[in-house]
């Protein structure tokens, strides 16, 4: 049995388990556009979203610097790499090479191919290793492969899943926490997975958009996932819920507006003021 797999039998199990708190089960929240915030597909709201997740992910604010970032964190996925994590064992990785290598076939990636096939699903390095870690390094410096990894992780992480909390009507905290939890999870409808989690939710909480409370909803979802969190190793530190999302929510930040103050890890960070998007 794989990592993966243990896990999702782990979490499975640990489900039946557990209940969603009813401390937040008050009267619905309902809020006007401008407290509920234009949404992450605006750009310094995206520009926002990016910052947050990259303290979690690379413990830099500066998400467009890993490009070049590549390694093994032992989570069952093989390599994590670039500005969302894309992995060599979840398919995401191959998708993005493929694409790059559809628009510039010579890239440092191509001959690549055939081992990132070989290896999806699995956390094996087979065909791949440092030559490969250091053909990443190269290819990130290229704007097309940069261009590339915007697109994988818009098309695969980003739309999926503002559009997910927009069907359920959720302010733009609650895109960005569906988000996050998108790139961490991943898309799939097991119970690991971004659209599972988001089931079991719907299931044990009314959904804004039927006329629930956001706050007690988006409580729950926090709550489940630092459940799901904690059956794998790699993913057991849930700081970036609790010290993070769950600070937002807490103060309802519904528009994700600065002054941000946060911790992920430990470390602290800020966002005083809205960023300039270049």
């Amino acid at each position: 049995m794989s990592i993966r797999a243990a896990a999702i039998a782990i979490a499975t199990a640990a489900l039946l388990l557990v209940a969603p708190s009813a401390a937040l089960a008050c009267a619905p929240v309902h809020l006007h556009a401008g407290a509920r915030g234009p949404g992450l597909t605006k750009p310094v709201e995206k520009e926002i979203a990016m910052e947050l997740v990259s303290s979690a992910e690379n413990s830099s604010l500066d998400w467009q610097a890993q490009f070049t970032y590549i390694e093994d964190i032992d989570d069952g996925r093989g390599y994590t790499a670039g500005i969302i994590g894309f992995c060599s064992g979840t398919g995401d990785m191959l998708e993005l090479v493929q694409a790059y290598t559809k628009t510039e076939p010579g890239n440092p990636l191509a001959k690549y191919l055939p081992a990132l096939k070989a290896v999806n699903g699995t956390d094996s390095h087979a065909g791949l290793g440092d030559p490969f870690v250091a053909a990443w390094h190269e290819a990130a410096k290229d704007p097309v492969f940069q261009a590339a990894q915007d697109a994988e992780r818009d098309d695969v992480y980003f739309d999926p899943a503002v559009t997910a909390a927009k069907q359920d009507g959720l302010s733009t905290l609650g895109q960005f926490i569906y988000y996050d939890a998108m790139v961490m999870h991943g898309p799939g409808d097991d119970p690991l997975s971004f659209d599972g989690m988001r089931a079991w939710v719907k299931r044990h909480a009314k959904a804004p958009i039927k006329g629930g409370n956001e706050q007690h909803f988006l409580h729950v979802f926090l709550e489940h996932r630092k459940t799901i969190m904690r059956t794998e190793e790699a993913h057991s530190d849930t700081s970036r819920i609790d010290d993070e999302q769950a600070v937002f929510l807490a103060k309802h930040n519904w528009g994700l507006r600065p002054p941000l103050r946060w911790k992920t890890y430990g470390d602290p960070w800020a966002i005083l003021r809205d960023p300039v998007v270049k």
